[in-house]
């Protein structure tokens, strides 16, 4: 079940992708039934916020009538930064399934492992699940970034 739930995250990766966020996808599973999903949105929202944890969270908190997801496993893409994995163990979420890892801000055994710190939850992680998918797919959107970076024209004084 990891591998499908996680595909239902890459597709939500690949629609960020398309609206030039980097690609994040993320979907809150109970049971057998997604009940949240997020995808990035820093850009588009215009907000530091926007990661595709803290949309797929909000979204199972409003579809369930709560903010405890006690009973809900999170499927993201990449692994959680320090504000997601914040939000992880506020919503009391017991089990984070993530693809690529995060060499520059994850925080779930990457950079740090806020889960193993003296908080009062500590969620179990799997990793790696669709794991080259999910870096393939990041990889890609910042190849196609620095050259569109690269080929933009560049601002210049202009002469009197």
């Amino acid at each position: 079940m990891d591998e499908f739930f996680m595909e239902q995250a890459l597709a939500l990766a690949r629609e960020a992708a398309a609206e030039g966020e980097v690609p994040v996808g993320c979907v809150i599973v109970r049971g057998d039934q997604i009940v949240g999903r997020g995808r990035n949105r820093r850009e588009t929202a215009k907000t530091a916020l926007g990661h595709a944890e803290i949309e797929a969270i909000a979204d199972a908190c409003r579809n369930l009538g709560g903010w405890r997801l006690w009973d809900c496993t999170l499927y993201v893409t990449l692994e959680p930064c320090p504000m997601c994995a914040g939000a992880i163990v506020n919503a009391r979420i017991p089990r984070v399934v993530f693809g690529a890892s995060d060499a520059k801000a994850g925080c779930c055994g990457s950079v740090c492992d806020l889960f193993a710190m003296n908080f009062n939850h500590h969620p179990a992680v799997i990793s790696g699940v669709k794991e080259e998918e999910s870096a393939a797919l990041l990889a890609e959107f910042f190849q196609k970034l620095r050259v569109t970076l690269r080929n933009r024209p560049k601002w210049r004084p202009s002469k009197q």
